[in-house]
């Protein structure tokens, strides 16, 4: 299996200067390549490949105009094509949206193959530079001297720190023991996530935290002169305010990840419609802060590593409105309903419980019709749950 090691680089002035030289080459290629594209299938009304995206990259350098080009390494180039063709890819079968243009405001990057860099006793030499780039290993159990890297991916955030990524093959870890435990997971905004075991973690909010420091920072940034080095000093700490915003929700949305793939065998999960979900203006901002679709993402991969089974259930699924005692389902209930009592079989029930409870129920009736039992891909994919609603009978009865 592959593996990347993601580390705090701190290149040199000259270094930074080729590596800034070389993200503004891959940005003008990715740019100019996409342009070309589009009009390509404008005008024509033709798809272009690989082949022929790289043909128009050996083209741009031949010009006049974009000699600059040479002055770099040609592999993050060629790279930059591979990645542009892959995003074409994901966009025509569905997974990915349509490729967009880059900024240079945003994060920069330069991935280098195997014939862009040397790796000799845990130091990195870069084409086009005379000295190893200096980085910090994070990770104690692993030797960097051991480690032989298939590719290196140089990048610098928004905020001005540089890191650098080793892609590395490793073999498959050993499976977790077995526990025999199987939950189900329902997400929400009040809290982070509701097991069927009746844990309820709590939504750290960590946006809203910092949301008036945040709000501060852009304040100060909007009076600077546009083009000035205040600006720039203060769009930086704008920046750096982000990146912690970013850094705290990365590392709960690990912590909680992790723990629920090493306790639990099987985990069931709602396959949510993120992206139509945040179009609700209301409720866009806590929801983009809970990062449901990275959380999915991460237990996808970590249940896959270690023997474990996630189960996807279906979008549809009415789980809060459904009793998980006797299976009557209710005509409707609103979002500010947090706790409900069943008219047929009387059972009082937490909503977000009992939605994890049918949510497991769900997933284990999948699993055992020969359904999709994990989904690595798009959230777009649907596990082939019943979808048979049980007749409606009364509403939501008073408290």
């Amino acid at each position: 299996m592959r593996t990347a090691y993601k580390c705090r680089a701190y290149p040199t002035p000259e270094q930074a200067g080729v590596l800034n030289r070389t993200f503004g080459c891959v940005r003008a290629v990715w740019n100019r390549t996409l342009a070309w594209r589009n009009a390509r299938y404008r005008s024509e009304r033709t798809q272009t490949g690989f082949a022929q995206a790289n043909a128009y990259l050996t083209a741009m350098k031949a010009t006049d105009e974009l000699a600059w080009l040479n002055e770099v390494s040609s592999v993050p180039l060629q790279q930059a094509i591979r990645h542009q063709q892959a995003a074409f890819t994901n966009f025509f079968a569905g997974r990915a949206r349509h490729p967009r243009y880059k900024s240079r405001t945003g994060r920069q990057s330069a991935e280098y193959t195997r014939s862009g860099f040397r790796y000799r006793d845990g130091r990195l030499f870069l084409a086009k530079t005379d000295a190893p780039l200096a980085f910090v290993w994070s990770w104690p159990g692993v030797d960097p001297v051991s480690i032989d890297p298939t590719t290196v991916t140089v990048s610098r955030d928004p905020c001005g720190r540089w890191y650098v990524s080793f892609a590395v093959d490793v073999a498959a870890p050993d499976r977790l023991p077995a526990t025999g435990a199987m939950v189900g997971v329902d997400l929400g905004v009040k809290d982070f996530a509701v097991t069927s075991d009746g844990e309820k973690i709590p939504n750290p909010r960590h946006l809203a935290k910092r949301e008036r420091n945040l709000a501060r920072y852009q304040r100060r940034q909007a009076r600077k002169a546009k083009g000035s080095n205040n600006r720039k000093k203060a769009k930086a700490k704008v920046a750096r305010a982000h990146r912690k915003v970013r850094a705290s929700r990365t590392d709960f949305l690990h912590k909680t990840s992790t723990r629920l793939a090493r306790d639990h065998e099987v985990i069931a999960i709602e396959d949510l419609a993120v992206t139509g979900m945040v179009r609700n203006r209301k409720l866009a901002k806590a929801i983009s802060d809970c990062g449901w679709g990275t959380f999915r993402r991460m237990l996808a991969y970590k249940t896959a590593r270690h023997g474990r089974h996630l189960i996807v259930v279906d979008r549809w699924l009415p789980s809060s409105k459904t009793c998980s005692a006797c299976g009557h389902l209710l005509a409707g209930i609103s979002l500010g309903t947090r706790t409900w009592q069943c008219p047929s079989c009387g059972t009082r029930h937490d909503r977000d419980i009992n939605a994890a409870k049918n949510i497991l129920a769900a997933g284990l009736a999948v699993s055992a019709c020969g359904g999709d039992v994990r989904h690595s891909g798009s959230p777009r994919v649907q596990s082939p749950a019943k979808q048979e609603p049980r007749p409606v009978k009364a509403g939501i009865p008073g408290p």
